[in-house]
């Protein structure tokens, strides 16, 4: 077996063994004083939850030969396969300790296979998985101030610009990649796809379809793609980009609000092709238009009442997959995509809320969330994270085949750790904006008790940021500005303590 170094952006990790398939992280054991600690004395629950979900990641860092990046994060279904959602999602966390999960570099082994043409040992399963690699680089470089990732990424080999032509270009048909054939293909008004490329694999969308559908999350999720072109575009000082992507991004959003918005009903839903009539299949699918900034703000304030209601999306157990009154809602078990409760599609959903300000909502759909996955992780066994979980109860989801009933995939960390890690850190504690490029940290504190975070590096910051009451102590070895609920407080290398007001 040989040994090689690997560059992590920018941090050389050495020694790394190499060579045997699928071989997971082992060795010394995952080394916690690089990551985050959280504080929070109102559930102690969920601290332990949130290490649990760093200790099944670790394992999940894999080293394969013949493929362009290795190591990778693994989503921890077949260790033959990569997913490209998965791998997307699985980012949002691994940020949150970049020296040690190499959730970014393992975009490479799509980027390098896909539109470089470098010879892959693993399959691509579909490469028509939604699109949304821009967003996911533009929230590492927001956390790392990694730039040199950016110019990587959409100027020294135009990775960005050219993934998003590909998908544009598709055609249905065989891949090269997998056994599992392209399903989108670009339409007049939109793309036809299908329900396990989409990611939502037993999805009822599309039910009483006549004929083809178009999916108005793929739509939304290339109009999300242009717009994070375009901001990386701005970053890097390139207008001509940056010009390209405004126009592709205005085109797609024209799309979904002429053709995919019911004014009555205040939702987006997917359209036959055919005629145009919409498919009144609800799901959480339609924040996806939300978090790409395409509603106006009536409009996504139509859009957060069904994240509020209990019949929707909200309730006690928020974000099952599909609406509770639709006729093929699953409220006890899930049955996978038709209502069991996936935490990619909870964190998307929480991160749209984020960006049309309503942190109310985002919080306490997260705190429920939350207390479902630690109550489960405590009463349920085995103890573990799940692929997805019960709509309805503390406990994991479970697929219906026939008269028999299926538990979904355990240490799913894989996507699931965007719980107990991202949702934790950015929506119950509080933290939900870290900007390494602005230097600062936006806290929305709620409740008392000691809470806050501790060893939380951004950019070139490493930081405590602990409350107990109304008073905040922070210690840091970088000048920083925070804002604990709006209020300003300029962060001075040392040691010092505000008292909130």
């Amino acid at each position: 077996m040989g040994l090689k170094s690997v560059l992590f952006s920018g941090i050389l990790l050495s020694a790394m063994a190499v060579g045997v398939q699928a071989k997971p992280e082992t060795g010394s054991g995952l080394d916690k004083s690089l990551l985050p600690q959280p504080v929070y004395s109102p559930d102690s629950g969920l601290v332990d939850l949130y290490w649990a979900a760093w200790d099944l990641a670790w394992g999940r860092v894999k080293h394969q030969d013949g493929i362009p990046q290795s190591p990778y994060m693994d989503e921890n279904l077949w260790d033959d396969t990569i997913w490209i959602w998965d791998t997307e999602f699985m980012v949002l966390f691994c940020r949150y300790a970049p020296s040690l999960f190499p959730g970014i570099q393992s975009l490479d082994n799509f980027y390098k296979t896909i539109l470089d043409g470098e010879p892959v040992s693993l399959k691509i399963w579909h490469p028509d998985n939604p699109p949304f690699f821009a967003w996911v680089e533009y929230e590492y470089y927001k956390m790392t101030g990694d730039k040199r990732r950016l110019e990587y990424v959409l100027e020294d080999n135009r990775y960005l610009q050219r993934h998003f032509y590909w998908f544009e270009k598709l055609k249905r048909g065989g891949s090269r990649f997998s056994k599992m054939p392209v399903m989108l293909e670009r339409r007049e008004k939109g793309y036809l796809w299908g329900d396990v490329q989409s990611g939502m694999d037993n999805t009822p969308r599309g039910r009483g379809c006549n004929g083809e559908m178009l999916w108005m999350d793929a739509l939304a999720q290339q109009a999300l793609a242009a717009l994070y072109i375009e901001r990386i575009a701005e970053v890097l000082d390139d207008p001509s980009t940056a010009k390209e992507f405004a126009g592709e991004y205005a085109v797609k959003k024209d799309l979904l609000n002429k053709y995919y918005w019911d004014a009555e009903d205040g939702f987006y839903y997917d359209i036959e092709e055919a005629t145009g009539d919409f498919v009144k299949v609800r799901t959480p699918a339609v924040y996806w238009a939300m978090l790409a900034e395409v509603p106006g703000w009536k409009q996504a304030a139509r859009l957060v009442e069904y994240a509020q209601d209990e019949d929707e999306f909200g309730g006690q157990y928020p974000w099952p997959s599909v609406s509770r009154s639709d006729a093929d809602y699953n409220g006890t078990v899930g049955d996978y995509w038709r209502g069991g409760v996936w935490l990619p599609l909870a964190y998307m959903s929480t991160k749209a809320l984020e960006t049309y300000g309503y942190h109310d909502v985002a919080h306490e759909n997260a705190r429920r969330l939350l207390a479902q996955m630690s109550e489960t992780y405590k009463t349920f066994e085995p103890h573990s994270i799940w692929e997805c979980y019960s709509p309805s109860a503390a406990r994991p989801g479970q697929r219906v085949d026939g008269e028999n009933l299926t538990l979904v995939a355990q240490d799913f960390c894989g996507w699931s750790a965007l719980g107990p890690i991202s949702l934790f850190i950015e929506n119950v504690l509080g933290f939900y904006n870290i900007d390494a490029t602005a230097r600062l940290v936006e806290w929305r504190k709620t409740g008392w008790g000691e809470q806050g975070i501790r060893n939380l590096r951004f950019g070139d910051v490493h930081t405590d940021i602990v409350a107990d009451g109304d008073t905040v102590r922070v210690v840091s070895d970088k000048e920083y500005v925070l804002k604990v609920n709006g209020k300003k407080y300029k962060v001075k290398a040392g040691t010092q303590a505000f008292t909130l007001k």
